[in-house]
Order: structure tokens, then C-alpha cells, then sequence
């Protein structure tokens, strides 16, 4: 009988993210952030308040190997990004 072998699920991150409006050019912060998987080893970087561009920068790096597979700008100072592991 041959083997079954499962297919590995990929790890997502998706973030929702805000600016200050009352502050011209304030950072984007994160509200929330929600992992299926891992997002080893930028789990301390998806905090609420933390800072989006913090975050992305961990993620975002080859050697983590997260891409972003959709963004949406919900209004002038908030929106979300899907990344997933490739």
C-alpha cells in the first residue's frame, strides 16, 4: 500500500493596521494581528500599537521568507496586508 503523505499548511499573517489622524504623517500601527501557523520568530513584533513598518521588516526578511499576498487600504488611515510563508 503506498504511503499518504499530509501537505503542509502555509503560515499566514494577517494585519490590520491604523494611523493617528489627528497627526500628520504619524507612523502605521498595528490593531491586530492574526497568525495561522507560525510567524516564528517575529511573534513579538505583532503586538497591538506596535509599529507596522517593525513588523514587516522582520517579516519581510529572506531569511524569515514571508510575502505579501494581498493589501487593502480600507480608508486614508487604515487597511490590512495578507503575508504568507513561501
Amino acid at each position: 500500500m503506498a504511503s499518504v503523505n499530509a501537505v503542509p499548511q502555509p503560515d499566514l499573517v494577517l494585519i490590520n493596521w491604523s494611523r493617528n489622524p489627528l497627526v500628520v504623517g504619524s507612523p502605521r500601527r498595528i490593531l491586530a494581528a492574526r497568525v495561522i501557523g507560525s510567524s516564528s520568530p517575529c511573534r513579538a513584533d505583532l503586538t497591538p500599537n506596535a509599529l507596522l513598518s517593525t513588523a514587516l521588516a522582520c517579516l519581510l526578511d529572506n531569511d524569515v521568507g514571508f510575502k505579501i499576498v494581498f493589501r487593502k487600504r480600507t480608508s486614508n488611515i487604515s487597511g490590512y496586508l495578507l503575508l504568507q510563508r513561501v
